[in-house]
């Protein structure tokens, strides 16, 4: 396969140890293209970055991880891009630290999409996998493709969102995209790569270290016009993430949930801070200024089931609420036996209404 006649020299400036990102973008500034670097006089480059840093390009890459990456680009689904790509994703360019290039696994043309980040806890409830689904889907259905960072929880719920809608899913990941990374989210990978796409700054090989998923964050909100925070405690990752957007000039937006849930504390705090507060998807699009959904569809929450089915156990979800309770409460508020609430508990979920969660408590995630 062709290649553009300075990739190699993207590469070659990418992969030389102990140059980061920082250094490379002021090494373009100063001397306008990669191949201009790499030929410049040690005295020149040392005017911009430390000796140790000069001397190093000065070396140059190591060849074999040039080859490594060439053999990675004979697969089509495989791409680099780098700043001067025409493919480069423009929201992106306008962050404090764009990265000098990504490498690229699936379709390209989503990174002209306008995006929506979506992120929260990795220890997500039912319900809180249910709305990070159901709005992924919608927005995506909307136009806007769904941009989270591949882990287990809200990630991995919005990713499977949008890939059912029409403008797919991006993951922006923390290691190489020879690696994946939960190991668990291997089929969402390969899903991912056929249907939409995998991001990463880091090079090939790159194992999980947990310094580079805040670096992450920012591609994550970067790439987005908009980030939707579903569940989060106070002490969160997808607050960073949330930060970071705000610092990038993004809108933020939350779900609200349970007073009584750790995972809606996050939530609730950047509401008080200014977050938009997200019922429904048209919430979404109002506050990016996007298009007004005129479908059904668009409605990213999930009704009641019908109220014509009051069955004794439909109407048993009424005592329910949406907060988890343990039977005790439950037979306290219908004055049914514990024989009886047990019963319908087992009949709703078995019928995917309810979810038992530990400690004997059930929520509803309908």
């Amino acid at each position: 396969m062709e290649h553009a006649p300075d990739l190699e020299a993207w590469l070659s400036l990418n992969l030389i140890d102990g140059v980061g990102g920082e250094s490379i973008r002021r090494l373009l500034v100063a001397f306008g293209n990669p191949s201009a670097v790499l030929s410049a006089p040690p005295g020149a480059l040392e005017r911009i970055v430390k000796k140790p840093a000069a001397q190093r390009i000065a070396q140059g890459a190591d060849r074999k991880k040039i080859a490594t990456v060439l053999r990675w680009l004979e697969d089509p689904f495989n791409a680099v891009i780098t700043l001067a790509d025409p493919d480069y994703p423009a929201q992106l360019l306008n962050i404090d630290a764009p990265p000098p290039l990504l490498y690229l696994k699936g379709r390209r043309e989503l990174l002209r999409q306008p995006a929506l980040a979506v992120v929260g806890s990795r220890n997500a409830t039912p319900q809180g996998l249910s709305n990070a689904e159901a709005f992924s889907e919608a927005a995506s259905n909307a136009g806007l493709c769904i941009i989270s960072g591949m882990a287990l929880g809200i990630d991995t719920a919005a990713h499977h969102g949008g890939l059912r809608g029409s403008a797919a899913s991006i993951a922006v990941v923390g290691t190489g995209l020879d690696i994946v990374y939960p190991a668990k989210n291997h089929p969402l990978a390969h899903k991912l790569a056929k249907e939409g796409a995998l991001i990463s700054e880091f090079p090939l090989g790159t194992p999980a270290i947990g310094r580079n998923f805040p670096r992450r964050n920012r591609i994550i909100s970067g790439m987005s016009h908009g980030c939707l925070v579903v569940e989060a405690a106070l002490q969160s990752g997808s607050l960073i993430t949330a930060r970071q957007a705000l610092e990038q000039g993004r809108e933020v937006m939350a779900i609200p949930g349970s007073i009584h849930s750790p995972l809606s504390k996050g939530c609730h705090a950047l509401i008080k801070q200014g977050a938009k507060l997200v019922e429904n998807t048209q919430d979404i699009l109002d506050e990016l200024n996007y298009l007004t959904l005129t479908r059904n569809e668009g409605i990213a929450v999930k009704k009641e089931p019908a109220i014509e089915k009051r069955t004794e156990n439909a109407i048993l979800l009424k005592y329910l609420g949406y907060d988890a309770v343990d039977i005790d409460t439950l037979c306290s508020r219908s004055g049914l036996t514990a024989e009886v609430v047990s019963a319908m508990l087992l009949t709703l979920e078995l019928d995917g209404q309810i979810s038992s969660l530990p400690g004997g408590c059930y929520q509803r995630i309908q």
